[in-house]
């Protein structure tokens, strides 16, 4: 029997505890988690992005199920408002627009249009982000070629019930709850014997799973993996938390608001609204930041502002030993593109993947641990240039952000701009989590405009081409008379309980 201990509950903790308990406990694998009350969960990270449905699947969780527990509502996609410059506002949506135009992806042409004045603006031809600004939302039913086949979607939901959720969920799977505070931990010959709790008892395991949070208390505290700091390209270093009523009808999707000093999240669920407000404290205090978050609330608060601190980076090393650092204890990067429920889920997998067989050797575990350093490395900085990039294309007045964009972005994110300013190009990366429609939804929408177009579309004169990308206009407007209000798609699931 090979034994598992997972440091910490809340969001990665349970989730952990889930995924290993389905996918090995049937193996005999035995997982244990040890969770304080005493010790306070963030609790923030309620939005997510669309691959939660694949970690969902292979939990085997009930969608419907799920969402009635958590207090969830859907997601298609993040409203990005001010980031360009104070009042204006674009959809970053999750699927993609359109449909091959002459043999070339759909932005290629449309690229071409806009600049002639030929196209409306790219969600005009996005079903997901219509859908999300209109407040309607539908899961994909088999029709064709439509839209409606392939909407994509993610949730947002209360983190707290989640983590509820997903202990129910990995305790029926036999994963054991120890309640108590670790005070140390025993060194053994595969780098971790055992955790060492405040009433004398320990907890011995084979393989350790870090997931106590900032604190990172066995793979940063015990085993010293050095901190990779981004605070200079990535500089918000607090956050003020608080929930507020519920929309009677709430929309689809994400807010994300900057402000002078930073941004603001708005994320509704059915039984209330997650509001936060991200900043720098050299350019905003505290007070001032729970001041500017109570004023700019929609509905009553439902407590007091919670504050929050932190710095992007990650764990230069996630996996030493027995020992893997998953979710925050690994290394953080600010919520603004929903990536940090993923950033766990994406350890999970790539760790199950990755486990050397049971009695395999020393030399399969170090090829095991190199790649996974190097995997969940690339896909931190992957993630990091796609928030840099917001930040970097702005052309707000104040200095905070003045600052943000003057500064040089990494070598990636200069190329992958480059490559975009010229002639409207975009390449993903292997693995990498936001594919070419994210990158041109955001660069678009933050105001980058390419000098020339793909070549190959002169294949097309250009009524043709505005003609046929018209036509695609005219199917999404389609496709949207046959989505409901979310807000009725959300009343179903009580319906139907």
């Amino acid at each position: 029997m090979t034994r598992v201990a997972v440091l910490g509950g809340g969001t990665a903790g349970w989730m952990a505890a889930a995924a290993f308990g389905r996918v090995l406990g049937p193996a005999g694998w035995q997982v244990t988690l040890i969770e304080s009350d005493a010790l306070p969960t963030v609790g923030v990270g309620e939005a997510t992005i669309p691959p939660i449905r694949t970690f969902h699947a292979m939990l085997g969780v009930d969608e419907d199920a799920f969402l009635r527990a958590t207090g969830g509502s859907w997601k298609l996609g993040i409203r990005f408002e001010g980031w360009r410059a104070p009042g204006e506002a674009y959809v970053h949506p999750f699927g993609e627009p359109g449909t091959e135009v002459g043999g070339l992806p759909f932005r290629a042409q449309w690229l071409r249009l806009r600049a002639a004045g030929r196209a409306e603006r790219l969600e005009h031809y996005w079903l997901e982000a219509r859908a999300a600004e209109a407040g309607r939302f539908a899961r994909p039913i088999a029709n064709g070629a439509s839209p409606l086949s392939r909407i994509a979607y993610a949730y947002h939901f209360d983190a707290g019930r989640y983590a509820a959720f997903l202990r129910a969920h990995a305790e029926a799977q036999g994963a054991v709850r120890v309640e108590g505070t670790v005070t140390g931990a025993e060194a053994g010959p595969g780098g971790l014997a055992a955790l060492r709790l405040s009433d004398g008892r320990r907890v011995a395991a084979d393989l350790f799973l870090d997931c106590s949070g900032f604190a990172s208390r066995l793979i940063g505290g015990e085993l010293g993996s050095e901190w990779v700091d981004w605070s200079h390209w990535l500089p918000c270093n607090a956050a003020a938390a608080v929930p507020s009523a519920p929309d009677a009808a709430p929309l689809p999707l994400t807010r994300s608001i900057a402000h002078g000093a930073g941004w603001r999240w708005r994320i509704p669920l059915r039984h209330r609204t997650g509001n936060g407000l991200v900043f720098h404290v050299e350019h905003l205090s505290n007070d001032e930041a729970c001041a500017r978050l109570l004023a700019s609330l929609d509905g009553p608060a439902l407590a007091e502002p919670r504050l929050l601190s932190f710095r992007a980076g990650h764990r230069r090393r996630f996996w030493i030993g027995n020992c893997v650092g998953l979710g925050l204890a690994s290394g953080f990067l600010e919520p603004l593109e929903s990536t940090s429920i993923h950033l766990v889920q994406s350890g999970i997998q790539h760790l199950l993947r990755l486990l050397p067989p049971v009695g395999s050797g020393p030399a399969a575990a170090d090829a095991a641990r190199a790649r996974y350093d190097r995997t969940m490395g690339a896909e931190f900085e992957r993630l990091r240039d796609f928030l840099i990039a917001h930040y970097h294309l702005n052309r707000r007045p104040e200095p905070f952000w003045r600052a943000r964009a003057a500064l040089p972005p990494p070598p990636e994110l200069a190329e992958k701009l480059a490559l975009f300013r010229s002639g409207g190009r975009l390449f993903r990366e292997a693995d990498e989590l936001f594919n070419e429609w994210s990158w041109l939804a955001v660069l678009t929408g933050q105001g980058v405009r390419p000098d020339g177009h793909d070549p190959a579309c002169d294949a097309w004169d250009l009524d043709r081409a505005a003609e046929r990308v018209a036509r695609i206009g005219g199917v999404v407007d389609a496709s949207l008379d046959h989505m409901p209000p979310h807000a009725e798609a959300l009343a179903r699931l009580e319906e139907f309980a």
